[in-house]
């Protein structure tokens, strides 16, 4: 079984930061991905940012060049930095993973989510 647990979502104003951050734990043998993905009622899920084990991102058309992914992989830790917020980016963002457990076996755990609100 993997965890993650997410924290530093809440309410900011347009055009305002946030920071969010992604922990795993649990049977990781080796750590493939994390990343962030988001999800408003009545929408698809859709990814925001995904940062592998060496390093390399993707992220989401509507988040590029203001949203920046990175890792502690040592800590099994993913962060989410926000800039310049938009109301449209108002959703539950959920922290994903992709690891191998200790018999090999890939798992796709993902977090609980949490709340990001962009209003004045």
């Amino acid at each position: 079984q993997v965890q993650l647990v997410e924290s530093g979502g809440g309410l900011v104003q347009p055009g305002g930061s946030l920071s969010l951050s992604c922990a795993a734990s649990g049977d990781i043998f080796r750590l493939i991905s994390m990343g962030w993905y988001r999800q408003v009622p009545g929408k698809e899920r859709e990814l925001v940012a995904v940062i592998t084990s060496g390093g390399s991102t993707n992220y989401g058309d509507s988040v590029l060049g203001r949203f920046t992914i990175s890792r502690e992989y040592a800590q099994n830790l993913v962060y989410l930095q926000m800039n310049s917020l938009k109301p449209e980016d108002t959703a539950v963002y959920y922290c994903n993973a992709r690891v191998y457990s200790s018999n090999r076996e890939l798992l796709d755990p993902w977090g609980q989510g949490t709340q990001v609100t962009v209003s004045s």
